[in-house]
């Protein structure tokens, strides 16, 4: 029994965790693992996550989670000496815009984080505020200044693209 029905978790919710990571991390690998590792998690612990109120805002929460653990042992692990570029392979995903998602890159972390549970997961702003640990007016502010940013970005990109009337 708990195989089907945390298959057919798994089955209904991957795509959607994933969205949400690479939304939060901005690379389509790292993504890939941190949601792999948390399904991992959410099947040793089935049970408990079974009954969580948002279980998908559970996975994606110990996705990103994973992400910070990972990033403090490796930066325990090795310094990269000064002039090292990091280089941003190209993301391909049908379910999200690669435009999009260089914008929400040079978004802050948390604003990142706000984004995923509320636009990708579309969780409400008390159930965004449980997952992420946060208060409620936090996550409003945050989506506020995400979302103003993101259209500042958008608006002129298009006034760009857009020929000038009369010309």
């Amino acid at each position: 029994m708990k195989e089907l029905e945390f298959a057919e978790f798994y089955r209904s919710s991957r795509d959607m965790c994933l969205r949400a990571v690479l939304a939060g991390v901005g690379e389509r690998q790292l993504a890939e693992d941190l949601v792999a590792e948390a399904f991992t998690r959410a099947w040793v612990a089935w049970p408990k996550v079974a009954r969580h109120p948002a279980p998908r805002a559970w996975v994606v929460r110990t996705a990103l989670n994973t992400r910070i653990s990972w990033w403090r042992r490796r930066r325990r692990e090795v310094a990269l000496a000064d002039g090292h570029d990091v280089v941003v392979p190209p993301v391909t995903d049908p379910g999200l815009d690669p435009a999009l998602l260089a914008l929400l890159r040079q978004l802050p972390r948390r604003q990142r984080e706000v984004i995923a549970f509320r636009v990708f997961l579309d969780l409400d702003t008390e159930a965004t505020a449980k997952a992420l640990g946060i208060a409620p007016g936090t996550v409003t502010a945050h989506l506020a200044r995400a979302v103003a940013t993101l259209r500042g970005h958008l608006v002129i990109a298009e006034a760009k693209d857009t020929p000038e009337a009369g010309t």
